[in-house]
C-alpha cells in the first residue's frame, strides 16, 4: 500500500473494503492488556484496513510481509548430508536436477545463504493474503480451563485455503521466468494441487496434477478447485504413466500414496522437455519459501510482548511445520529464546517417531534423488487416513537433520483424538480446521491440559495451516461415530525398509 500506516495501529490490509465487527472483539494479534476498540480506515487506493486502536503508548507495529526467505542451513552447526544421484550415489549436481526444476530453484535447494530475496512480483501476489493472522484462542483456553495462553498462526486465509501458495507462487514464477509452459505435480489432500493450479492461473502455465486416489475419492471439491483454476487432474495411481500402471497391476484397488503420485508426476516431467516438476513439501527450497510464516509470527509476537514456550505443528512432508518453526529455531540458536519445538504426525504414518534415518528415495518408483531422511521405506503405503497431506513415507531431509541434532521433538497421535480436538476447536473458536492441523490441535490440547494440572502459564504457539471446508466428509464420519484409528504395522514398515538402498 502506497501510504504509510500510523504506528499506533496494527493493520490487516485487504481488498474487501470495510469489515464490520463488534467493538472490543478479539483480533489478529491476540489479547492486549490495554482497553481497545476497533476502527475502520479507508484509503484512496480502495483498500480497507482493519485496525486496533491502542489507548496507551504501547508500540504495536504494523507487521509487513517479509522481503526475504530464511535459510536455516546457514545457521546449523552441522550441515545436512547432501542428496545423492540415484545411480552414481555421488552428491547431486545442478545438471542432474535440471530436467525437473528451473535453475533458480536448484540454486535455492543447495544454497548456504542465510537469506534469499523474495522477488517483488511474488511479494505483490503474497499481498492477496499476507500477512496472515496470529490469533489467541481465548475461548478454547476457557473450555480447557487452562492457565496457558494458546496462539495460532492461521494460513487458511490464502485463496487456496492453506499455507501451500507460499511456495506455489514462487515456484511457478521461477518456471515462467525460464520460459516453461507446463508443470506437473502430485497432491495428497489437494491443498498443494489447488495451490499450484491457482499459481499457474496467475502466470499462464498449464498444470497437471496426480491426486492420491484415497483423497481423490474423499475430497471431490478439491479436484473441482483445481479444475476451476484450469488444472488437469488424475487419480493416482493412474494408467497414464508407467509407474502408475505397475502399481495397478499389483493392486488394482490401490488407495495410492504421495510416493506413488510423485513418481507419476516426475515421470511426466523427465520425459517431456517442455515440462518441469513442482513439489509441495520435503525439499529445501519449499521449506525456504514457507519461512514467511515464522518471520511474520516473530514480529507479531514481539508486537504483543509474548514469547512462545512451546511451538507445535503437524508434519507429513514438513513444509508448514518448517515454515513456522525454522525462524524460531534461528532465534533459539542465537540464545534469544528457548521454546520446546514439537512436531506432530499421524499414528498411522509416523516417519519421525518410527522411521529410520537413512538415505531413501522420495518417491515409490525410485526416480528421485536419494535423500537422507526419516523414512518408513519408499514403497510403504500408509492406511488411508483423512489427513491425506500427511500420508508420506518420509520426512523432509532438513527437518530430519534438525531432529537428529536435538533442536526439536516429535510425537504421533491417532486420528480420532485429532478430530475430537478439532470439534472442540471448531465449537469454541469457530474455525473448522483441515484434517492435517488437527494433529497440532490435539497436541496443543494435551499441553494445555498439562498446564492445567501443573498451574504453568505457558505460551503455546500452534501452526494452523489450513481450513477444512472441503474436508467435511471426514467430519461427518467422526460425528456419526464411523471414524476409526487406522493401524501402523511394524512388519509392513520392515518389509518396506528392506528395499531401501544400502549406502555406506
Amino acid at each position: 500500500m502506497a501510504k504509510s500506516i500510523p504506528s499506533a495501529f496494527s493493520p490487516l490490509v485487504s481488498r474487501s473494503g470495510t469489515h464490520k465487527r463488534t467493538a472490543g472483539e478479539e483480533q489478529w494479534f491476540g489479547k492486549f492488556s490495554q482497553k481497545t476498540k476497533l476502527i475502520h480506515l479507508k484509503f484512496p487506493s480502495g483498500y480497507g484496513v482493519r485496525a486496533r486502536a491502542i489507548s496507551s503508548t504501547a508500540d504495536v507495529r504494523a507487521v509487513e510481509i517479509p522481503r526475504q526467505w530464511y535459510n536455516l542451513v546457514a545457521d546449523l552447526p552441522i550441515k545436512p548430508p547432501p542428496a545423492l544421484h540415484p545411480k552414481t550415489l555421488q552428491p547431486i549436481k545442478h545438471e542432474d536436477l535440471s530436467p525437473l526444476f528451473p535453475d533458480e530453484l536448484i540454486m535455492q535447494e543447495v544454497s548456504n545463504d542465510q537469506f534469499i530475496d523474495i522477488p517483488p512480483e511474488v511479494i505483490d501476489i503474497y499481498r492477496l493474503w499476507r500477512p496472515t493472522p496470529l490469533i489467541r484462542a481465548k475461548r478454547l483456553e476457557k473450555l480447557l480451563d487452562t492457565p496457558a495462553k494458546i496462539y495460532y498462526k492461521y494460513e487458511g486465509v490464502s485463496p487456496a485455503g492453506s499455507h501451500k501458495p507460499n511456495t506455489a507462487v514462487p515456484q511457478v514464477w521461477y518456471n515462467a521466468q525460464q520460459g516453461i509452459k507446463n508443470v506437473a505435480t502430485e497432491t495428497g489432500a489437494g491443498q498443494w494441487g489447488s495451490s499450484l493450479a491457482f499459481a499457474c492461473s496467475l502466470f499462464g502455465l498449464n498444470c497437471e496434477v496426480w491426486q492420491v486416489r484415497a483423497s481423490y475419492d474423499q475430497k471431490p471439491y478439491r479436484k473441482l478447485m483445481m479444475q476451476t483454476w484450469g488444472a488437469k487432474v488424475h487419480p493416482s495411481p493412474s494408467s497414464i504413466t508407467e509407474a502408475g500402471r505397475k502399481i495397478l497391476q499389483m493392486d488394482p484397488s490401490s488407495p495410492g500414496s504421495l510416493g506413488i503420485a510423485i513418481s507419476e508426476a516426475v515421470e511426466v516431467a523427465v520425459t517431456n522437455a517442455d515440462t518441469k516438476y513442482c513439489l509441495g513439501s520435503v525439499l529445501n527450497h519449499v521449506l525456504l519459501h514457507q519461512t514467511v510464516i515464522g518471520e511474520e509470527c516473530i514480529k507479531q509476537m514481539e508486537a504483543i510482548g509474548e514469547t512462545p514456550d512451546v511451538i507445535i505443528g503437524c508434519t507429513g512432508g514438513g513444509s508448514n511445520f518448517a515454515g513456522l518453526a525454522f525462524p524460531f529455531i534461528r532465534e533459539k540458536l542465537n540464545g534469544k529464546i528457548n521454546p520446546v519445538i514439537r512436531a506432530v504426525e499421524p499414528a498411522a504414518c509416523p516417519s519421525l517417531t518410527k522411521g529410520v534415518y537413512t538415505y531413501d528415495y522420495g518417491d515409490t518408483a525410485g526416480m528421485t534423488p536419494l535423500m537422507k531422511m526419516h523414512t518408513l521405506g519408499h514403497d510403504f503405503i500408509p492406511d488411508p487416513i483423512h489427513a491425506g497431506g500427511l500420508r508420506y513415507h518420509g520426512m523432509a531431509p532438513l527437518i530430519s537433520h534438525v531432529y537428529e541434532l536435538g533442536f526439536m521433538e516429535a510425537l504421533s497421535i491417532p486420528q480420532t483424538e485429532c478430530f475430537e480436538g478439532a470439534i472442540k476447536f471448531a465449537r469454541s473458536e469457530g474455525l473448522i480446521p483441515a484434517p492435517e492441523p488437527t494433529h497440532a490441535i490435539a497436541a496443543t490440547i494435551r499441553e494445555a491440559c498439562h498446564c492445567r494440572e501443573t498451574g504453568e502459564e505457558k505460551v503455546i504457539l500452534m501452526a494452523m495451516c489450513g481450513h477444512g471446508h472441503f474436508d467435511l466428509p471426514a467430519y461427518e464420519k467422526y460425528l456419526q461415530g464411523k471414524m476409526v484409528d487406522l493401524s501402523f504395522e511394524d512388519e509392513k514398515m520392515h518389509a518396506s525398509l528392506a528395499k531401501v538402498p544400502q549406502i555406506a
